[in-house]
């Protein structure tokens, strides 16, 4: 049976991160919010999970998988469920934990991302926070970036099997999620990361890598990929981006 994927229609958002790793394993899988609702999918389906009174497994929102009857909620937690399935997790049940830790640490980066354009309230418009959200922004290129960036770095220089690899000799989830997080920073923030190159060398080599992957590209180029926009997490108003 395919994999069921349930996230927001028009929007990469968290679920791209599922997304990259089931188009990268080529697993067979239904973005089920973008079908038709004649096929039992469309957005009725997801709120029907979580709305329902009578599903045992209720996750709180998505995005969230379905595998047969497990529903499976949270990127991180989704990652660590499908990445041995999928060929994209170290073998070795310990480093399984520290990929894990990984991806829970680039979800504390996304986190972060998405508080620069909505630093006081997820309910308020982003023009409601406008002042906020230029001071978040600024202490999120100033020191955040460098902070989870130079983190990342270390990380892959510290790698004993090879430094395009976050974790063992092979690529796994997390490189994929690295890659996701470099291309969103580059999108909103082109200003500030604009030396990316150059001030975390081996970060972008591994983005650069996992583009070159054939699976990756081809769905990069694919009407599959929904774009970049200001509905997302990643999102690019220039009165946010600055000089790093």
């Amino acid at each position: 049976m395919a994999y069921e994927l349930y996230y927001w229609d028009g929007l990469q958002g968290r679920g791209e991160f599922v997304r990259l790793a089931l188009e990268d394993a080529g697993a067979d899988y239904v973005d089920v919010v973008r079908g038709a609702k004649k096929d039992g999918q469309g957005m009725g389906a997801m709120t029907k999970i979580i709305e329902s009174k009578s599903e045992p497994q209720i996750p709180y929102a998505p995005p969230f998988l379905k595998d047969g009857e497990l529903i499976v909620p949270h990127v991180a937690n989704i990652l660590l469920y499908l990445g041995p399935r999928l060929g994209l997790a170290p073998k070795d049940e310990g480093q399984r934990y520290v990929a894990n830790g990984l991806q829970l640490t680039i979800a504390d980066m996304v986190t972060e991302v998405h508080d620069t354009h909505h630093p006081l309230a997820s309910g308020l418009y982003y023009e409601d926070q406008k002042d906020a959200a230029k001071a978040r922004a600024k202490d999120f290129i100033d020191n955040r970036i460098p902070k989870f960036m130079g983190y990342f770095e270390r990380v892959l220089k510290q790698n004993p099997h090879g430094d395009k690899h976050m974790i063992t000799d092979k690529t796994t989830y997390v490189d994929l999620s690295i890659f996701q997080l470099v291309e969103g920073l580059h999108y909103a923030f082109p200003r500030a990361t604009k030396k990316f190159v150059k001030q975390y060398p081996r970060v972008q080599a591994l983005h650069d890598a996992v583009l070159e992957r054939p699976n990756i590209a081809g769905y990069v180029d694919s009407e599959r990929r929904i774009p970049f926009n200001e509905s997302g997490i990643f999102r690019h108003y220039p009165e946010l981006d600055q000089d790093a």
